[in-house]
């Protein structure tokens, strides 16, 4: 058994407001009821915010730099959305001292497509027709994925090798049968649909060529929008001359980054969960990369220049991403709950930046940072 801390002096992030100051005690790792023990270590608080650890719901992990780098701006959970290097990725779950991995190891994509060719995922990976999605689901379960990942192509984009709607269908019905959560990755408005009507539960990415309005929000689905990346892909490929040449012909492939902060607008606009994911990554073929943990910082002020609140925001990376991906044990600060804990100074449901000035960060009770 660890021994107890009390956190002294701290404002709970509470639903949509910081209550005022009070203790929190932390004993064998778990936010604790009772009253304060006598022989716990004390940690002054300041007056300072405590959030729950933040969750960036899309990110590729392969190194323990990663996650480090994670820890430094309070990132306590790390849901990994495709492992082209995948043996590091699954070897770096579950360590101590580092933010909880979930993966969802190999995504399924169209046979030939790029994610295979060019990306480093196995030709297995790739799902023939519907027939072959039980098989896919099958080996993701083998190997020990957390929830399955879809890759839906526009097939009007040049060099696509997409999944047919009734494979993704099919793989959608597949994972549920196992009991896992399936992410979809989309780059436009009919892609979206596509997944809306094959039964996703999390779609990622928005479309850079058209805002969606809010008649097309149709379904239950969360997002992840991932702004940095789409505002990063706007400026990187869609502003080569080959792209802004080809766009005068295919009108699909006209990139704006004000499309994808309209379409977060809308899914608040209908009610949809929003979720903060950043999708960092420094592969050398990625069409941008994007830095580990500051990066989730940037996206929640993105989000908030978006149309969220600030508490929108923070719920979008603590306690929605908790639920919406079966993490029971945290994303709140209640008793039970894991003590993977943040202390910012400033009150950041006012001032959504006010997260990026961390004073300590807890993983399971135990100090990563101070």
């Amino acid at each position: 058994m660890s021994h107890p801390v009390v956190l002294r002096d701290v404002r709970v992030l509470d639903g949509d407001t910081t209550g005022p100051a009070t203790s929190v005690v932390v004993r064998d790792g778990r936010i604790a009821d009772g009253p304060l023990p006598d022989d716990a270590d004390i940690v002054e608080g300041g007056g300072g915010v405590l959030l729950p650890g933040l969750i960036d719901t899309h990110a590729h992990v392969s190194r323990r730099a990663h996650l480090d780098a994670m820890v430094e701006w309070g990132v306590t959970t790390v849901l990994d959305m495709g492992a082209p290097h995948y043996d590091a990725t699954m070897a770096l779950k579950d360590q101590p001292g580092l933010p909880t991995l979930r993966s969802a190891g190999r995504p399924a994509s169209g046979p030939g497509s790029m994610f295979v060719t060019k990306m480093g995922h196995p030709a297995s990976s790739a799902v023939s027709g519907p027939d072959d999605a039980a098989r896919f689901v099958a080996d993701r379960v083998a190997e020990s994925a957390d929830y399955i990942k879809i890759i839906i192509e526009d097939p009007r984009f040049p060099g696509t090798k997409p999944l047919e709607p009734a494979t993704i269908a099919a793989i959608a019905v597949a994972a549920r049968a196992a009991g896992l959560l399936t992410v979809a990755h989309v780059v436009s408005p009919a892609t979206l649909r596509t997944a809306v009507a094959a039964g996703v539960d999390v779609v990622t990415h928005t479309a850079l060529t058209k805002g969606l309005g809010d008649d097309e929000i149709t379904g239950t689905v969360s997002l992840i929008p991932t702004l940095g990346m789409m505002d990063g892909v706007a400026r990187s490929i869609g502003r080569r001359l080959p792209v802004r040449a080809l766009s005068l012909l295919v009108p699909a492939l006209r990139m704006d980054y004000r499309h994808a902060v309209a379409t977060v607008a809308a899914f608040r606009r209908a009610g949809q969960v929003v979720l903060a994911g950043t999708d960092a990554n420094d592969e050398p073929g990625a069409p941008c990369r994007v830095p580990y943990g500051i990066s989730l910082h940037d996206e929640l002020e993105r989000l908030v220049s978006a149309g969220l609140t600030a508490t929108e925001a923070l719920r979008a990376a603590t306690v929605q991403p908790a639920e919406t991906f079966g993490l029971h044990d945290r994303g709140v600060i209640a008793a039970g709950r894991r003590a993977d804990l943040v202390l910012v100074d400033g009150d950041p449901t006012r001032d959504i930046t006010a997260t990026r000035a961390i004073r300590g960060v807890w993983i399971g009770g135990a100090r990563v940072r101070a």
